[in-house]
């Protein structure tokens, strides 16, 4: 979310464009203009809702920037926390929903999110993004979405190249990120579907992996 994203991009002073929501949003700090807004189509949504719901997930439903749930639980509770967020309780999320979304994201067990996750790419292949961000997050977005379209969109705004790029990642959803850029980076505490993509293993986040990278380019 980009309200999630906004007080790191303070604390560090950078006012440089932001990819969010998965790449379904690319905002502009200064002014908290949406350049790209890439929704999922609300029939879409609907029919993702209930096959979420039907499994027995928490689930999350994000619209105008704010974060929207049927009731708090303990797993709205533990996303909203890790976030920093306002709980917006709605009731019957299929019922309320009657615009297109930005994002959905299933919360549950990690393993049982794995079987949904398998299951439900080959039901929406084509038509939804679905990739997990941790371990107990599983979400989904437009089919056209990913880190690695947001940061395309960056990249023709501001005029640079995919061989020009280094990307670093660690979770599932930064494996197309690393894919369009021209020298990804997997911390060693990454997952291995993206260490399997990347064109180097830095340390681990425990080791400030990215800043030992980061370092290095500047070094040169």
């Amino acid at each position: 979310m980009f309200r999630a994203a906004h007080p790191y991009l303070e604390q560090a002073q950078l006012d440089d464009l932001v990819v969010c929501y998965q790449g379904a949003v690319v905002a502009d700090p200064a002014t908290g203009e949406f350049l790209l807004h890439v929704p999922i189509p609300l029939a879409e949504a609907r029919e993702a809702m209930d096959a979420v719901l039907a499994a027995g997930f928490h689930l999350n439903c994000y619209l105008d920037d704010l974060l929207y749930v049927a009731e708090v639980t303990p797993e709205a509770r533990r996303y909203a926390d890790f976030q920093h967020l306002e709980i917006h309780t709605v009731g019957d999320l299929r019922v309320w929903l009657d615009r297109d979304p930005t994002k959905l994201v299933a919360v549950g067990d990690p393993d049982a999110l794995d079987e949904l996750e398998a299951e439900l790419e080959l039901h929406f292949a084509g038509r939804l993004f679905i990739s997990k961000s941790l371990p107990y997050f599983l979400e989904f977005a437009h089919p056209d979405v990913s880190k690695g379209s947001g940061l395309a969109f960056v990249a023709d705004r501001l005029g640079f190249r995919p061989e020009e790029t280094v990307a670093c990642g660690d979770g599932e959803n930064d494996r197309e990120l690393l894919d369009w850029a021209g020298f990804g980076v997997a911390v060693a505490n990454a997952h291995e579907r993206v260490k399997e993509v990347a064109d180097f293993v830095c340390p681990s986040v425990d080791e400030e992996g990215v800043a030992q990278v980061l370092e290095a380019f500047l070094a040169r």
